[in-house]
């Protein structure tokens, strides 16, 4: 008995200390939390936050809006802000400033967006991961990184993964540079949305529904132009859509390289796009997404994606696969069972005010050299008389320039 006894009181004492181990490392969590929001609070231009080493739990979404402030950790894997037990947000961390800087850091599993950038000029995002730890799920937050309404953006060196709507999202936003990043995992990976001259170069965009996204939506603050996205890695974007229903990327399937929708002058050269099982490039409208809103569309609004010039890509496989029934049962009727979808499709939703011809006048026409072949499925008919024939996408267009970012950033 005496030995039983002995036993049960160890089990005691470990219990007490496991209990008292969490309770001091609760207590360091709401410290860090406390001090880091005063330090935003406090912070003035000039001023850099340096984050130390270590895993952070937060329970309350930080907010910044000062001008000139710098956060920085010790690096992606080393500083590591988690709001898994999150209770007030949604946010992760919400800035309303210019002259920002963020790198070097960790922002883990939010209720809602990671890390959300409004109305700011001369942003960067610098080595920073988001990431939703337990995998794609619709009860993650909708965006990763998220710069809207923003001038002069520079994303770069980051990775995000498992966003239930974009990892990197740009949004109504003019001047920006995603480079280098790795976005895996999301519903799209990167996505550029009404925004105005955009370079998007050697990220990788894998295993998302949507690989890289150009998007053009109704009832926004401006209307989308001018992106380049090239020597990118577009590969095996094939995961199932998780997106909450009404958002408009729920209904981008599954298998998707490079998608533009409702957007104008995009260029596309250079990527290497391999696997996607529906489609290795999609030029669509508006009136492919499925996304109705309750205040209609406004009268301005252009929902036909103008001046598309796809060039000089790497394409190998995808497009056998395709998501849902009646793009496979398309897939089925054009090219046979064992066939697939060529590398280009586009969903034959013309302006009608065209010309007589039904060609656009020249800068407006969807041009695409390179390829091995383009579906236009014939969307505002049901898809009853597709047609294969590659004429009408044989012409160039003028090359679009570099963006450059100015101020330049130091990081």
């Amino acid at each position: 008995m005496r030995k039983t006894h002995t036993l049960f009181g160890i089990a005691l004492l470990l219990a007490a200390c496991g209990h008292q181990d969490a309770t001091q490392q609760s207590q360091a969590d709401q410290s860090f939390q406390s001090k880091l929001q005063q330090q935003l609070l406090d912070a003035r231009p000039g001023s850099v936050i340096d984050i130390p080493a270590g895993h952070f739990a937060l329970k309350r979404g930080l907010s910044l809006r000062t001008d000139g402030v710098t956060i920085r950790g010790a690096g992606m894997d080393k500083t590591v802000l988690s709001f898994k037990g999150q209770v007030v947000g949604p946010e992760g961390l919400l800035v309303n400033a210019n002259d920002f800087t963020i790198e070097n850091l960790a922002i883990e599993d939010t209720m809602g967006d990671a890390l959300k950038i409004n109305q700011g000029k001369n942003i960067t995002i610098h080595g920073v991961r988001i990431e939703w730890t337990d995998g794609p799920s619709g009860n993650n937050g909708a965006y990763g990184l998220y710069p809207v309404k923003t001038q002069n953006v520079l994303v770069e060196d980051s990775v995000v993964i498992g966003a239930s709507d974009a990892g990197i999202y740009v949004g109504q936003s003019n001047n920006i540079v995603v480079r280098r990043n790795r976005a895996e995992q999301n519903v799209a990976g990167i996505e550029i949305e009404n925004s105005v001259d955009a370079d998007v170069y050697d990220n990788t965009a894998t295993r998302n529904t949507g690989g890289i996204l150009v998007f053009n939506m109704p009832n926004l603050s401006q209307a989308g132009h001018a992106t380049r996205v090239f020597h990118n890695k577009v590969l095996a974007n094939n995961t199932g859509n998780f997106a909450k229903k009404g958002a408009a990327v729920a209904s981008v399937p599954a298998g998707s390289g490079i998608v533009v929708n409702s957007n104008d002058k995009v260029e596309i050269f250079d990527n290497d796009i391999a696997d996607n099982q529906t489609a290795s490039i999609i030029i669509s409208s508006y009136f492919s997404t499925n996304y109705y809103n309750t205040r209609g569309v406004a009268a301005d609004y252009n929902p036909y994606p103008k001046g598309i010039y796809v060039y000089g890509n790497h394409i190998t496989g995808g497009g056998d696969s395709p998501d849902g029934l009646k793009l496979k049962a398309l897939k089925t009727a054009v090219y046979g069972l064992t066939g697939k979808f060529p590398d280009v499709v586009w969903d034959g939703y013309a302006d009608p005010k065209d010309g007589v011809d039904g060609l656009p006048p020249p800068g407006d026409r969807i041009c695409i050299r390179d390829v091995n072949g383009v579906l236009n499925i014939d969307g505002p008919h049901g898809y009853k008389n597709p047609s294969t024939d590659t004429k009408p996408y044989q012409c160039t267009l003028p090359k679009l320039p570099p963006v450059t970012l100015n101020p330049e950033p130091k990081v």
